[in-house]
């Protein structure tokens, strides 16, 4: 039997899934943030031209779709509200994925909807559903708050024994 050096051991398999899982959250929360960020802006850069209209899509559910985008992918970066930012984002992933086909098929080869190939909704929606039932980890906002809601909750019942 191979004896498994100390540094490996401490390294990968004594704290495997403790030590860095929320570094890692952080991590995919801003990557993925910066991502749909930019995936946003990029749109909203492209609502001026008629590309849209031509592919099906209503100017008014383009407008939604980068706001929704931007300001969803903020507060997923700050960690603030995480859960239900993700809400609306992986409605827009899901519409961008049923709607994908069809407007590639439409649009030129110099016309983009998404600014991405098929299938990168898919992966968006994946780790939106992960960080959904992940949570966004102890290095963000949410976790602020938590703990900020949890003191004062924790001075008020203090409080009410006191008085009792």
């Amino acid at each position: 039997m191979t004896k498994i050096p100390k540094w490996f051991q401490s390294l990968f398999m004594m704290n495997v899934g403790h030590t860095y899982s929320n570094m890692s959250r952080l991590f995919l929360r801003l990557f993925t943030g910066l991502m749909f960020l930019q995936l946003g802006v990029r749109q909203m850069m492209l609502l001026k031209e008629s590309a849209f209209t031509s592919m099906g899509i209503s100017e008014t559910a383009m407008v939604t779709i980068v706001v929704i985008e931007i300001v969803c992918s903020v507060f997923i970066i700050l960690g603030l509200f995480t859960r239900f930012a993700l809400l609306p984002s992986i409605g827009v992933m899901i519409y961008a994925e049923t709607i994908m086909p069809s407007a590639t098929s439409v649009a030129g080869a110099d016309q983009q909807m998404f600014f991405f190939e098929p299938g990168y909704p898919i992966m968006f929606l994946g780790i939106f559903v992960y960080m959904l039932l992940a949570g966004p980890g102890k290095i963000s906002l949410d976790y602020l708050v938590a703990i900020h809601t949890i003191s004062e909750k924790d001075d008020e019942e203090s409080e009410v024994l006191e008085k009792a």
